[in-house]
């Protein structure tokens, strides 16, 4: 009587698939030391500035980065803080990151950003004395639209006559910013107000959940993030997305249309970029100012590399970066090192990512796939093609 059969061995040369774990460790192992290295230059450089702050003292990082992890999960008001920063930061990186899959660089996050933030105040404020039940799913409905024809835009511009994203999207971000400070200091400026802002939103401002801050908007990063996993890897546009990233030529002899796929992805970016924006002018503000400092668009592109360009990926770069920014301040007052040092920080991030070959090289890192980064490529790509014009 014979036993159970033995498993069939592997053909030689055949591939191995890669455990989960081997998988996580290849994609998060040079972002984890990217963090690790900006950390270390990051209390380098606090160390050799401490003569200025209160004497030199060695151990003046340890104070400061206990601090920012204090002011970013200290307390409940803390978390619900970093939350509040990390929600459009996640959003926006989705907008980046999805632009990726499909070989584009999307710079307009900004831009996109702004004109959901914009086209959601139009609607707060005719909507002034509406009930919240009618004035907030409309409010973000303007917004999300706001977006995506801002998104559309480069998109249709790129399908139909070959103009680069890099610079139409650049070009857009400019406009979208004389044109939220041409609207509200014009039309939309409040009749009692100080400065150059709308009136404050009486109906359409999104209820809060928890804390002090806590908005209805915390929930759209945690409905978008799986929403965008399964489009990019379960769907097939999703598939198609990533072909057309992959090789343009290939999906349209498999039957494919690039042009549309193009557009229709610049498009869902924007949309993502444009809630952002109204959820955090509608949760977070109150009321629209003509000059809205926010660095959120271009934060999307470090936390979108950072992340690889996979949702959950940017979901977890969202909420680092979140944190950074809520601990800041707590930072600041306790060690005495300015907020300004989390944004040395993020670029530090930033600049051993786009360093990633020097980074294998020189710590001898092995991750199980030789190639760069394939949102990296995208940008080093995106560059080329525009410096060759």
């Amino acid at each position: 009587m014979t036993g159970p059969a033995a498993p069939a061995a592997p053909a030689e040369g055949a591939p191995r698939r890669r455990s989960l774990v081997e998988r996580v460790r290849a994609v998060a192992l040079l972002p984890a030391i990217a963090i690790g290295l900006a950390l270390v230059i990051g209390g380098i450089v606090i160390i050799l500035s401490s003569p200025l702050i209160r004497g030199f003292d060695l151990a003046l990082p340890l104070v400061a980065y206990r601090a920012l992890a204090e002011g970013a999960f200290g307390s409940v008001n803390a978390v619900v803080n970093t939350l509040v920063n990390a929600t459009p930061l996640v959003l926006a990186g989705l907008a980046v990151g999805i632009g990726f899959k499909a070989g584009l660089f999307n710079i307009g996050a900004q831009g996109q950003f702004l004109l959901g933030a914009l086209s959601a105040t139009v609607a707060a404020i005719a909507l002034n004395d509406a009930s919240p039940w009618v004035a907030i799913p409309l409010s973000l409905l303007a917004g999300m639209a706001g977006g995506l024809a801002w998104g559309f835009i480069p998109g249709f511009l790129k399908a139909f006559t070959g103009a680069h994203e890099v610079v139409t999207t650049i070009m857009l971000n400019f406009v979208a910013i004389h044109l939220v400070a041409g609207v509200i200091s014009g039309p939309l400026r409040g009749a009692e107000v100080t400065f150059a802002r709308t009136d404050d939103f009486a109906a359409a401002g999104l209820p809060l959940l928890i804390g002090r801050n806590g908005h209805l908007g915390l929930l759209f990063a945690l409905v978008a993030v799986p929403l965008a996993w399964w489009i990019i890897y379960r769907s097939t546009v999703g598939f198609e997305i990533r072909t057309v990233g992959a090789n343009p030529d290939a999906a349209r002899y498999a039957g494919m249309h690039p042009r549309w796929i193009t557009i229709l992805t610049m498009s869902a970016c924007g949309l993502l970029a444009g809630l952002a924006g109204a959820g955090e002018i509608l949760g977070e503000v109150g009321y629209m100012p003509a000059s809205y400092g926010t660095t959120v668009g271009f934060d999307a592109i470090a936390v979108a590399l950072l992340g690889r360009a996979h949702p959950i990926g940017i979901l977890f770069a969202g909420l680092l970066f979140g944190a950074m920014q809520a601990g800041a301040g707590l930072m600041q007052v306790q060690a005495g090192v300015p907020a300004q040092m989390v944004g040395l920080l993020q670029a530090i991030i930033l600049f051993f990512l786009a360093a990633e070959l020097i980074v294998r090289q020189v710590l001898r890192v092995r991750t199980g796939d030789g190639e760069l980064v394939p949102e990296l490529q995208t940008v080093s790509q995106s560059y080329g093609d525009q410096a060759s014009r």
